[in-house]
């Protein structure tokens, strides 16, 4: 889990990881006085965030090492272990939900979005950001080996297409007006190599990556879906 949380360290300080968070925000609305639950929440930064910008924020996430670490960084927010398929909260009990790099990990991503529809109020919020695994785009001197590591790494993974599918899948739970933005993050440096890490182990590949990172020409780009939409 340690490299994983240094990992999510690395990417969430990210200057555009950070934009694209107060977006996420911005697209929930005013959030003074209003409970925001922000699912699959990790290590707690965007409920710190939401709760800086006047929300009662509440995060869940599977992972009890990733809650114990979110409630010792974050001591003043409310944190809960939870399964995005069967949220601890009751209908209709949040203002707004927040889903960021979630349904990907989920065998039913439309069981969570049926639960995210269950615990918002009418007319509140909920927002689904994420990356389709099948887009990732790596600059190689190897194009052949490269598809084949992304989508041997999109296909290990339980849904890694669902974020082409986000809009449809709100609609589909009856939340209405979805607005759709699409937003790439740009990694030219060591957090690029990171990124890598997380994809393949293929050491020869992963060199060569090195190498680019080190002679600075390395190049990843992941877009980013950002879906939100009103219940």
């Amino acid at each position: 889990m340690s490299n994983l949380l240094a990992v999510l360290d690395a990417v969430e300080t990210q200057p555009a990881a950070v934009e694209l968070r107060a977006r996420s925000y911005e697209l929930l609305g005013d959030l003074t006085g209003a409970t925001v639950v922000d699912v699959g929440c990790g290590g707690g930064r965007a409920v710190a965030e939401l709760a800086e910008r006047g929300a009662r924020a509440v995060g869940v996430d599977l992972d009890p090492e990733m809650i114990a670490v979110a409630r010792k960084r974050w001591q003043d927010c409310e944190f809960h272990v939870g399964d995005a398929c069967e949220l601890p909260l009751r209908t209709g009990s949040v203002a707004c939900y927040r889903a960021d790099k979630v349904l990907h990990t989920l065998d039913d991503p439309a069981l969570a979005v049926a639960q995210a529809r269950r615990v918002v109020a009418p007319g509140g919020r909920v927002v689904l950001l994420g990356q389709d695994w099948d887009a990732l785009v790596i600059d190689s001197d190897e194009p052949e080996t490269t598809r084949r590591l992304v989508h041997a790494k999109a296909d290990a993974l339980p849904s890694p297409r669902v974020a082409r599918r986000y809009r449809n899948l709100l609609l589909d739970a009856g939340f209405t007006a979805p607005v759709v933005e699409v937003h790439t993050s740009v990694f030219t440096d060591d957090t690029a190599l990171a990124v890598l890490h997380r994809i393949t182990d293929e050491q020869s590949w992963l060199a060569e990556q090195a190498e680019r990172a080190r002679t600075n020409r390395i190049f990843v780009a992941v877009p980013m879906f950002l879906v939100a939409a009103q219940g």
